[in-house]
């Protein structure tokens, strides 16, 4: 039986809001039987606040969570992307080196590294070397070209430092696992690309029950958003579709969730007048199956950025896709899923009339036909990024 450690500093529960990747991959590999213990911060990196209680004196808890171990490590709290939440970062690198071996647990034959941040993965290595045992790389975010494509100099030293560990960490690991299907692009600069595997996100499709509990207003059309409130989700251009259907009763939108752009969002609704548009606070990830069995379509939307280039993986679309409800995707990426599936709607541009249009257009169709869109996308997920689909994978790269 193999013993396999996940560190990855935003991993999540169920009973939390977020993505749980890894969470779904520690479940299916139990059932196939390996240990699995997840290494994670206990402070929670959207809704910003500690979710647990630590003894004085302690920066590491166990928690069993349906069979999976949960390693829980203190770090500090941060509010903004600044200074605190780069001591964050580098805390939860340093206790994990520090602490973690401290707890006794049963060696590990594999240690995973995710790249939420590269001081985690920096970490994760470190205990490999530690337990002489192999190191794999998840890369999710590219860290530095991500702060570069932003804006920032490559001259900066905090991107210098990153440089340096990025390179380190592609060359130390055994194999580099990406979520994003072409980030080997990227990768094979600094190693050969047969290095890296690509292993998207995806979904525990037997998670998604047909039963729900309706939670919008049944006489409307209900387009329903659920996630981070950030710079890269585009809903402003939601708010201002809103706008522009504002007079159409029989439509409405609702976003769950929480993030840096939320407050603006609602100023702006308020200042406009909308009464079709209202903002829900996070909810479990348990509980969003709710929302999204409630709605008619659901929305994505992506800043049209250069990085995109190496694909995506957004845990929300595949959410999306197990709940069989259309999709409205707006970004001009190409190869998405959404499309290959015929899974929805896809507008390549941000013209707000176009996708008040479309919005329009599609809610005038039989019901029937509007579901059909959200079967084939629950078809291809099955099919294609189910989560035992993608631990077949994963599983592999382990044996191998």
């Amino acid at each position: 039986m193999k013993n396999i450690w996940i560190v990855n500093h935003h991993a999540v529960t169920p009973k939390m809001s977020g993505g749980t990747r890894h969470y779904d991959f520690a479940k299916e590999l139990i059932s196939r039987g390996y240990k699995v213990s997840i290494i994670a911060s206990s402070y929670h990196y959207a809704k910003l606040e500690e979710m647990k209680k630590y003894p004085q004196n302690k920066y590491c808890l166990k928690e069993q969570v349906d069979q999976v171990q949960f390693i829980w490590i203190k770090t500090p709290a941060y509010k903004t992307n600044g200074i605190s939440r780069v001591k964050n970062m580098l805390s939860f690198a340093v206790t994990l080196i520090k602490e973690v071996p401290k707890l006794n647990l049963e060696r590990p034959d594999v240690i995973i590294g995710s790249s939420v941040h590269l001081f985690a993965v920096y970490g994760a290595y470190k205990l490999s070397q530690k337990y002489n045992t192999k190191f794999i790389m998840e890369v999710r975010d590219l860290w530095p070209l991500t702060l570069i494509e932003m804006g920032i100099s490559k001259w900066h030293p905090f991107v210098i430092l990153l440089g340096f560990l990025e390179k380190f960490l592609y060359k130390k690991a055994s194999i580099i696992i990406s979520t994003l299907p072409k980030a080997y692009k990227h990768i094979e600069k600094f190693v050969n690309k047969d290095k890296v595997i690509w292993i998207s996100n995806g979904a525990t499709v037997s998670s998604f029950s047909d039963e729900y509990k309706q939670v919008l207003d049944t006489n409307k059309f209900n387009i329903v958003y659920t996630g981070s409130h950030g710079l890269a989700n585009s809903l402003e251009t939601l708010v201002e579709v809103a706008y522009i259907l504002k007079d159409k009763k029989d439509i409405f939108f609702t976003l769950v969730g929480d993030g840096p752009l939320r407050k603006s969002l609602q100023e702006k609704a308020v200042k406009q007048g909308l009464k079709n548009i209202k903002f829900i606070d996070t909810v479990a990830k348990s509980e969003i199956n709710n929302y999204l069995k409630s709605a008619d379509l659901l929305y994505v939307g992506l800043k049209n950025l250069a990085l995109y280039r190496f694909g995506m993986s957004m845990n929300k679309i595949f959410d999306y896709m197990a709940s069989k409800r259309a999709i409205i995707f707006v970004s001009n990426i190409d190869d998405n899923i959404i499309e290959e599936s015929n899974a929805g709607i896809v507008i390549k541009d941000k013209n707000v009339e176009k996708i008040a249009t479309a919005i329009l257009n599609f809610s005038h169709l039989e019901k029937e036909k509007q579901r059909e869109f959200g079967t084939n996308g629950y078809n291809y997920l099955v099919k294609n990024f189910d989560i035992k689909v993608l631990t077949d994978k994963l599983e592999q790269v382990i044996k191998d």
